[in-house]
């Protein structure tokens, strides 16, 4: 991979990356995402 490209590509994943920390940090999304695996925890 050339290094433009390199670069693109880190750039692209530490921008999914910083999304991915400010949907996981509101309140909200952690909420349901809490009930989602303790209800899939105990399913069984």
């Amino acid at each position: 991979m050339a290094t433009a490209e390199y670069a693109i590509a880190t750039l692209a994943a530490v921008g999914f990356a910083a999304l991915l920390v400010a949907i996981l940090s509101s309140g909200e999304v952690r909420g349901m995402l809490m009930n989602l695996i303790s209800s899939a925890l105990s399913f069984g």
